[in-house]
Order: structure tokens, then sequence, then C-alpha cells
């Protein structure tokens, strides 16, 4: 009893001085929003994992509520539907104290002929501190960020990027492994729609970890390899050696046209099992953004398999990452020294 109580103290103790430090200026996060992984620095990628693997243990306390966002208002604007992820910001959001706002775009003016721009000038007039903003066309966070007065969070735009999944997978496999550097990570599935492994490949670059794609042809951008990764049409050869096992959601809303015969086809040839995971190493790690198609890209086994899947720590560690982000971005808000 003694020792869980001095090692909750001590914990407690890592994270407010992780954050004294930061209000003092002696950790600095350089950037005013976060768009993207794509050109963040390792220094920067390492500053928000740290930030965030002190809220992991601070949120499984008993008595977890912080205060450091009293006062501040965060909107969550979803043009798109995702619970998992606008849930998981709104408990970051109110784990710190803040006021929390979901703007239901399907009621709004949005669908009724709102442009963006004006959207933009309706949110500056309430004064939010942060919008968390999901848009199913690329680049339309980034146009939402230089029209408002506060820092804008992308929560997913198009196939472009997903910054806070690729944290939170890389807090995963951090604390899993122990570091990311040198390890060898399989991305398989639909490349083509997927903003994840957009954002994966790019932080899993910055932190010195070798990426392969396993997907069929049809769902392998053309241009993919330029972003310094491997490509594989087959699961057995791509998976050999893997350390890290990252499979996608098989995207069909944002399919136009047959891009392989069948489901029942597809997870023959590139659904996980356990006969193409035996392919990577013994230990390799299982993982899945969510939600997962059972019995297409993952059987359901593997997906449960405690040993081996971390799907549900994914869970977890995407709340203390959007914790992360939030309390990095209002403090430069706070602040004004932004770039």
């Amino acid at each position: 009893m003694v020792k869980t109580a001095t090692c909750a103290f001590r914990k407690a103790s890592l994270l407010c001085r992780f954050m004294s430090e930061f209000a003092s200026g002696k950790i600095r996060f350089p950037h005013s929003h976060l768009l993207g992984i794509e050109g963040l620095t390792s220094n920067v990628i390492s500053l928000l994992l740290d930030c965030a693997e002190n809220f992991v243990e601070h949120n499984r306390q008993t008595d977890n509520k912080l205060s450091s966002l009293s006062g501040r208002t965060i909107i969550n604007l979803f043009f798109e539907e995702s619970t998992r992820t606008r849930t998981s910001f709104e408990l970051a959001a109110k784990q710190l104290g803040a006021n929390v706002i979901n703007m239901s775009v399907a009621t709004s003016s949005v669908k009724k002929g709102e442009t963006l721009i004006d959207t933009a000038m309706t949110l500056n007039a309430m004064h939010p501190d942060v919008l968390v903003v999901r848009h199913s066309e690329s680049g339309a966070v980034k146009l939402l960020s230089e029209k408002v007065n506060c820092a804008v969070i992308n929560a997913g735009d198009g196939r472009h990027e997903h910054p806070t999944q690729a944290l939170l997978d890389a807090l995963t496999i951090r604390r899993r492994k122990g570091h990311i550097s040198g390890l060898l990570v399989a991305i398989c599935g639909d490349i083509a729609h997927s903003r994840v492994a957009r954002s994966n490949i790019h932080l899993l670059n910055a932190m010195g970890a070798q990426v392969r794609l396993i997907a069929p042809k049809t769902l392998i951008p053309s241009s993919i390899a330029k972003m310094g990764v491997e490509v594989f049409n087959n699961m057995e050869e791509g998976l050999q050696d893997c350390d890290i096992v990252m499979m996608l959601r098989l995207q069909s809303e944002r399919m136009s046209s047959g891009f392989f015969p069948s489901i029942r086809e597809y997870f023959h040839f590139f659904g996980l099992d356990y006969k193409k995971l035996a392919n990577a190493k013994d230990d390799a790690l299982i993982m899945h953004p969510g939600p997962m198609n059972r019995g297409v890209e993952i059987a359901s086994e593997v997906a449960d398999d405690l040993g081996r899947s971390a799907i549900r720590e994914q869970v977890e560690m995407g709340v203390a990452v959007r914790m992360a982000c939030l309390e990095l971005l209002t403090a430069i808000s706070t602040k004004g020294n932004g770039t």
C-alpha cells in the first residue's frame, strides 16, 4: 500500500515538474497549430510523446482531474462522423478542466450553405482557445487555421493527415518496445485512402524506424515510394521479420470503384491471421487505428490476442496524447510565442 502511494506521488511529481519546466520556457513547443506530422522534428515529436507519457500515468490514478485548462474553451468541429476521435478529444479536454463544445455539423449552418470561411468568422466571435477539426477535404483544416485566432488541431482531413493518431501509435510502440528507432514497421491495407498511413510514415521516418507498406497494387498510390518506404504486394514477404504490424481499416466509403474482387478474397490475401503473422518476429506487436472490420482486415482471434495486440492500449494512449496536444498548444497561445 505504501509502495503504491509512493509510486503515485512520484508520477504526479514528474508531471508537475514537466509542466513547470514548460511554463518557465525551459521546454518549448515551436508551433501555433498541429496540422500534421510532416515537418515536425524528432525533438518536437519526442516532446509531445514525453508530455503524453506523464498524462498516461496520471490518468491511471484515482484522483486524476487537472485544472490547467480551467476557463479555456475547446470546440470540437467535426464535418465527418467520428465517435472514437471526438470522444477522445472531449475526454482529454475535460480531464484538463476545459469547457468543451461539440458542434454538430449535420444540423449546423454549414449544411445550409455556409462556407468554411463564414464558419471561421462565426467561431472567432466565440473566442475559443483551441479548435479540433475533422474534414473530408484534404487541406480544409489548414485553410481554417489561417482564418481563426486560436490554435487548431487536425483531427483528420481527407486523405492528407491524422497527426494525433500517429502520435498515439508512436506512444504505444515506445511504451511496449522501449524505443522507435531501428524498428521494422509494416503498415498493411488501404494505403491509398489512409491519412493515418501518411502521418505514421512521416513520424516513423522522423524517429528512425524502417517502414514497409503492404497492400494490393490498386490500394498503393503510385508515388508513395518517394516517402522513403518499401512497398510489398504480398503479406508473407512484407511481414518478414517485422517488429510492428499495423493494420488499416478498409475505407469502402472512399472508394468509387472496385479495388479488389471481393471482401472474402481481400481477407484471404491481405487480412491478418496467425498464418501470415508467423512471418513477423515472434514478439511482433499488432496494431489497428479502429474501428476494425473483423474478418476483413484482421481475424478476431488475432485482434483479441492480449499477448500480442495493442489495439485497446492505443485507445488509452489517444486520450493522453490529445491531453498533451491541448496542453502544449494552449500554453503557446497564452505566451504568444507560436510560429
